[in-house]
């Protein structure tokens, strides 16, 4: 899997990845909302190999890695949840690296995978599930497209502790439009 924009190469993840994506993702203050905050090296390399080795497989997590085109840094991962019997829908998620906050590579890979996953795979519904103490995230949802469809109390079991779940969602259709 390949995707390509103006700034970024969005890309399968490898083993050879695992010391920048540890570096990244073990930042527990700035992955204070990520349901997996690796505690060691081993941590990730277990998490590259449950990776799901294809693309588009209904009922699986599918991560893709986020990488400036010129330099290659690793700037973050992105993940694709196929789901439901018919896989019409799809539920994402995102990481960044702190250090690459607002300059827009959120935007920018976040659409590309959306307009892949629409024009090219001919998905219905893209969703995002967002914690409503995040408030970036949830400006970032709204930013590229996608509408607030409900505010769930207490709905999601996290970190030994009920908490409430924001989706955000956009369809086919209105993606399009734009």
């Amino acid at each position: 899997m390949q995707l390509f924009t103006e700034r970024l190469l969005l890309r399968d993840i490898t083993i050879d990845d695992k010391q920048a994506i540890f570096d990244y993702r073990s930042d527990a203050e700035a992955n204070k909302f990520q349901s997996w905050i690796p505690e060691t090296l081993e941590n990730v390399e277990s998490f590259i190999e449950r990776n799901n080795k294809e693309f588009n497989q209904p009922e699986s997590w599918y991560q893709i890695l986020i990488t400036d085109k010129e330099t290659k840094a690793v700037i973050g991962d992105i993940g694709i949840h196929f789901f439901g019997d018919e896989n019409l829908q799809v539920e994402l998620g995102i990481t960044l690296n702190k250090f690459f906050y607002g300059k827009g590579y959120a935007s920018e890979a976040l659409k590309s995978v959306i307009d892949f996953l629409f024009n090219d795979l001919n998905k219905h519904r893209i969703m995002a599930s967002i914690d409503p103490d995040n408030g970036d995230s949830m400006k970032l949802m709204e930013r590229i497209g996608l509408r607030k469809e409900g505010h769930f109390k207490k709905s999601l079991f996290w970190n030994d502790k009920w908490v409430d779940d924001v989706i955000f969602a956009v369809l086919k259709e209105e993606w399009i439009k734009k």
